[in-house]
């Protein structure tokens, strides 16, 4: 097992149906930058997101690790704080792959040498290591389009 650095979208969707076992699975630890912790937890908990709450929770566990990112990389893609913030600390801190879900965000990732990896290949690595069936595989893709995944 590794650690990964995660942009807020897989964080979310994942949390969204209660699934971090599967993080867990694969991953010792998720790093975020705390541009990715302010959008997910500190303006999510202004809406009252119930996903909020437990990415918040991991956080205190230490499961999930917020860092700082002084200098942010150079692209000339247009990225949102988040996305840039989670290169740029994954590149700071020689991790080679990145939590992404955003097309633009894994381009620049692979631009700048990272290997993007998303949502839906943390159920696929949990289905091929068989810590999932496939029907557990099914249903939690129905459960992720149910909760606005695209």
């Amino acid at each position: 097992m590794s650690e990964i650095v995660s942009n807020a979208t897989p964080l979310i969707y994942l949390a969204k149906i209660k699934k971090y076992s599967l993080l867990k699975s694969l991953y010792n630890k998720i790093i975020i930058s705390q541009e990715v912790k302010t959008e997910i937890v500190d303006e999510g908990k202004k809406f009252n997101k119930p996903d909020s709450l437990l990415i918040e929770k991991e956080i205190e566990s230490g499961f999930i690790e917020v860092k700082k990112v002084n200098k942010l990389i150079e692209t000339t893609l247009e990225l949102e704080s988040g996305e840039l913030s989670t290169l740029s600390l994954a590149k700071k801190i020689k991790i080679n792959e990145v939590l992404i879900d955003e097309t633009l965000g894994r381009t620049a990732a692979k631009i700048v040498g990272l290997i993007p990896r998303g949502t839906l290949y943390v159920l696929l690595k949990n289905l091929k290591l068989k810590n999932i069936t496939f029907n557990d595989f099914l249903n939690i893709l129905n459960q992720l389009i149910e909760s606005g995944f695209r």
